[in-house]
């Protein structure tokens, strides 16, 4: 199925049902005073996060949902049913923007998460609501509101803790496929992915990550060259960058050092010029292709001074799987020391929040001598 990670669609939910202005007549009740019900609420349009779903190619042809109406009021006290609420699914991962004015909605982060797209209208009172002992045959009654109406853009961000980084060509797509479930296309010839492709990583029968294959990146990517844009948004939600390097160079004339520290520079400069933050996340060299270097560990010596570069720095390759187990194993305990930090940190913020903690109850003595 192609991957579509964009769409936008229109939301309403449904009328309220309008109250009933009715009065109660049976053969010998004279009088019997009003008996209007209220209308029914509209149905909402509901959001839910679902793992199972993966695109947000739905939405590109379904673009308009609108929960139904709200039944009205009858008469001998009968309230209108509500109408039938609306629930659409989509990939965690996924965020909504107001189309209109661009804010950020909603971003469903995590599996099951539901929120509320466009509330239903309320329904309308019936006359039995407005009797009183000056109105024993009131007609009025109240007609249903018209449910919220929204445009919203839908975006899917990938959410995966690797995310590689890359020129087209350097190798991601070999890379994912050696050392995942992923079957990306490859070809002997400059390619680029054309849409995101997810890999289980399993290092270990009990450990496992997921790794992202991107659009590859061009100068220009931060404006919106190419696939970059899109790149560039999925990896936001990593928390590693792996960044593939192509050292092979079959053009005598040209030095592969040179060539490499262009292609790293370009990359970097995009990511600082996109965002910031994604310019501050972790970031590895991954050195492909090193199979056609006559000496590795002196190109890597040169390559890391002519970087200053003292991060981490792998050397592989992809296609002959050279190098790849060791690079698996290195993220996979990056990774889990990452969780383990971030886990301690979660639990003394809870531990700061006991219920049984005495700065937290309320001094009854005190509150006693002041009032």
């Amino acid at each position: 199925m192609k991957f579509v990670d964009e769409a936008t669609i229109e939301v309403q939910g449904g009328k309220g049902g309008n109250g009933a202005a009715s009065f109660r007549r049976e053969k010998f009740i004279p009088k019997g005073g009003p008996d209007g019900g209220d209308g029914g609420r509209g149905g909402s349009v509901f959001a839910i996060a679902d793992r199972n779903v993966n695109t947000l190619i739905d939405y590109r042809y379904a673009r308009l949902h609108k929960g139904r109406n709200g039944e009205h009021g009858r008469g001998s006290d009968q309230y209108g049913a509500a109408g039938e609420d609306i629930v659409l699914r989509f990939p965690v991962g996924t965020t909504i923007y107001d189309a209109d004015t661009g804010e950020l909605l909603f971003d469903l982060d995590h599996h099951d998460q539901q929120v509320t797209l466009a509330q239903g209208g309320q329904g309308g009172l019936g006359n039995l609501h407005f009797k009183s002992s000056i109105n024993r045959a009131p007609r009025q009654y109240t007609n249903g509101t018209e449910g919220e109406q929204r445009k919203l853009r839908l975006e899917l961000k990938v959410l995966a803790d690797v995310g590689l980084l890359g020129l087209p060509n350097a190798g991601k797509s070999t890379f994912i496929s050696q050392v995942s479930n992923a079957r990306p296309r490859i070809a002997d010839y400059p390619f680029t992915t054309l849409h995101p492709n997810l890999g289980v990583v399993r290092s270990s029968a009990a450990h496992s990550f997921v790794i992202a294959d991107l659009p590859g990146l061009i100068s220009g990517a931060s404006e919106g060259a190419g696939l970059g844009h899109l790149f560039l948004r999925h990896l936001s939600r990593t928390r590693l960058l792996l960044h593939i390097v192509d050292v092979s160079n079959l053009d005598p004339e040209v030095d592969v050092v040179e060539k490499a520290v262009e292609e790293i520079e370009t990359i970097v400069e995009e990511l600082r010029l996109y965002n910031p933050d994604l310019y501050k996340k972790p970031r590895w060299l991954a050195l492909n292709k090193i199979d056609m270097l006559e000496d590795p560990s002196a190109f890597k010596a040169v390559l890391c001074e002519r970087l200053n570069w003292t991060g981490p720095v792998f050397e592989m390759s992809a296609l002959t799987g050279q190098g790849t187990q060791a690079l698996v194993l290195k993220i996979q305990s990056w990774l889990d020391q990452q969780q383990a930090e971030e886990q301690r940190l979660l639990d003394e913020a809870h531990a700061d929040f006991e219920p049984d903690d005495p700065r937290f109850k309320p001094n009854r003595q005190n509150i006693d001598q002041s009032e």
